[in-house]
C-alpha cells in the first residue's frame, strides 16, 4: 500500500505541473526539465567488474551506457547529475540500488560513461547535486 501511495503521488506530480503548463501556455518540454526532487551528496562509479551483471531492477549493466544506483528512487527515473566542481552534467536513468555498505555521504553510483562525462573517473569521486526530472515507474 505505501508503494502504491509513493507511486500515486509522483504521478499526481507530473499531472500537475503538466496541468499547469497547459493553463500558462508554457511548452510541457520546459515544464518537465525543472527537478521534481533535488539531493546533494558525492558520486562514485562502478568498478568494472560489475560489467554485465544482472542490477536489482533486473537490467545487465553496462558501463557504457548512461545508468546509475540509487538509494530509494524508483528504477526509470530520469536524474539529471551535476558535477559542483566543474558544472558538467549528464542525465542518467536508475537501474540499481546503492549496496548496503556504501557511506551515508554517496547519493548515486554512476556507469563509467557517466563519470566520464562527469569528468572524475582520475579522483574517483565528486561533489554532486540530482536533479529528477521523470520519475521511474519501478519500485
Amino acid at each position: 500500500m505505501q508503494k502504491f501511495l509513493h507511486h500515486l503521488s509522483h504521478r499526481l506530480v507530473l499531472t500537475l505541473v503538466t496541468v499547469i503548463s497547459l493553463i500558462l501556455g508554457l511548452p510541457i518540454e520546459a515544464s518537465q526539465n525543472k527537478a521534481l526532487a533535488t539531493q546533494t551528496g558525492q558520486a562514485t562509479y562502478y568498478a568494472d567488474q560489475h560489467q554485465g551483471e544482472k542490477t536489482a531492477s533486473g537490467r545487465r549493466f553496462d558501463q557504457n551506457a548512461l545508468l546509475a544506483a540509487h538509494r530509494s528512487w524508483p528504477f526509470g527515473t530520469l536524474v539529471r547529475v551535476t558535477n559542483l566542481e566543474n558544472q558538467r552534467n549528464v542525465k542518467v536513468r536508475i537501474v540499481d540500488r546503492l549496496g548496503r555498505r556504501a557511506r551515508k555521504s554517496i547519493v548515486i553510483d554512476l556507469s563509467r560513461l557517466a563519470a566520464q562525462k562527469l569528468d572524475f573517473i582520475r579522483a574517483g569521486k565528486a561533489k554532486v547535486r540530482l536533479e529528477v526530472l521523470q520519475w521511474g515507474e519501478g519500485s
